[in-house]
């Protein structure tokens, strides 16, 4: 057994120097290039991978948002507008970042809860609850997550694979959740300002969804300009609308679609600035409304048929091309006529089997040779037979 295992090594050691016989020196240069930019990142410090916080940027928006909230102020400056919108998106990707941080330094712990426990804000918060404990029956979890999975958590976590962390590396994590959950905080006050300023950025949106919807919307597509060009075919926050609620569960779906196609062209108006009246949303949310009335309508009754007058006369069809070939189709043919006739003078019909008994031949005696031309349906079947017999 060893010499075989011997073998397989060998070979894929020769397998692997003619591999680096292959290698093109400039691919090499390549990896090497991105093998030294990823090396120039350093994963342990935490600042290296959150720098958003610390800008004169952030800290400006912030104030202001702050103030604006606080004060009620009346600042509804456009450019202002859309430099939040901007951070917003910042926001966003500074939170991925870090979470991929916590997940590359947590997983020695706890690898078992990535799949489980997906959005990034409930992990940070699930990360800085549990911390090294091993035991999560100690951990109180309520409000967290759901019930069933805490449960699952805490039969997981008896069998995982996972080691306690040194104390420096926990303190890493904590503080990167700590980040997290202050970079989303600071996200529910953009939005919030947002909210209070839809009826300046997009007027007509917020006439169809409401300002906290348009909100919603306008945030996680990135601004106005990306919701324009967002397919909104999905539910999502739309199902929190005033409409959707309204609307029996067989109908949502089709008013979804509505819906979303009336607020992308709302959006679009909003974004140059078109109707700053609302006229255009009113009348968008109006169509909306009374479509799903008329969905919700009961069709109307089926008349009864009054039976015809039998006195009436029969009312004359009109012949047509296809009629006319079923009639030659199935018509009586001229043998078929003659055999019908009786003789003038009652003179005795001769029979297939004489004195009358049998098939009767009529006026047919002496004319045999009638041209039977006329049976169109004889003649294609005959040559349907003829087909079949010689394919």
């Amino acid at each position: 057994m060893a010499n075989l295992e011997d073998s397989f090594l060998a070979d894929l050691e020769d397998l692997s120097d003619n591999d680096k016989e292959n290698l093109d020196p400039m691919e090499d240069d390549d990896v090497s290039g991105d093998l030294a930019d990823i090396k120039s990142i350093n994963y342990d410090d935490l600042d290296s991978v959150s720098k958003l916080q610390k800008t004169q940027r952030y800290i400006d928006i912030m104030n202001k948002i702050e103030n604006a909230l606080n004060k009620g102020s009346d600042d509804t400056e456009y450019q202002f507008i859309a430099e939040c919108n901007e951070l917003s998106v910042d926001i966003e990707n500074e939170i991925v970042n870090i979470h991929n941080f916590i997940l590359d330094k947590y997983r020695l712990k706890f690898p078992e809860l990535e799949p489980i426990v997906r959005c990034p804000i409930d992990y940070a918060r699930v990360v800085k609850k549990i911390g090294n404990e091993v035991d999560l029956t100690l951990v109180d979890l309520e409000g967290l997550l759901p019930s069933a999975t805490i449960m699952v958590m805490s039969v997981i976590a008896s069998t995982t694979i996972g080691k306690p962390l040194p104390k420096h590396v926990l303190e890493k994590i904590i503080e990167g959740c700590d980040r997290v959950l202050t970079l989303d905080e600071s996200k529910k006050k953009v939005l919030d300002f947002f909210e209070s300023r839809m009826v300046y950025i997009a007027p007509n949106l917020s006439a169809i969804v409401g300002s906290s919807v348009a909100a919603k919307l306008i945030v996680t597509a990135g601004g106005l300009s990306s919701l324009v060009n967002v397919s909104l075919f999905r539910v999502g926050y739309l199902e929190k609308t005033e409409v959707i609620q309204t609307t029996p569960p067989g109908l949502k779906k089709r008013a979804c679609r509505v819906l979303a196609a009336k607020s992308t062209l709302a959006a679009r108006v909003d974004l140059e600035r078109g109707d700053p009246s609302v006229s255009t949303g009113r009348k968008y949310r109006e169509e909306i409304c009374n479509k799903i009335k008329k969905w919700q309508e009961l069709p109307l009754a089926k008349q009864p048929k009054p039976l015809p007058d039998p006195k009436s006369e029969p009312k004359k069809k009109r012949g047509s091309r296809r009629l006319r070939k079923m009639k030659e189709r199935y018509g009586m043919t001229d043998m078929r006529k003659l055999m019908n006739r009786v003789p003038f003078g009652l003179m005795p019909e001769d029979s297939s089997l004489g004195d009358g008994v049998g098939v009767g031949y009529g006026m047919l005696i002496g004319k045999l040779r009638v041209s039977v031309g006329g049976n169109k349906l004889a003649a294609k079947v005959d040559k349907k037979f003829k087909r079949k017999k010689y394919s």
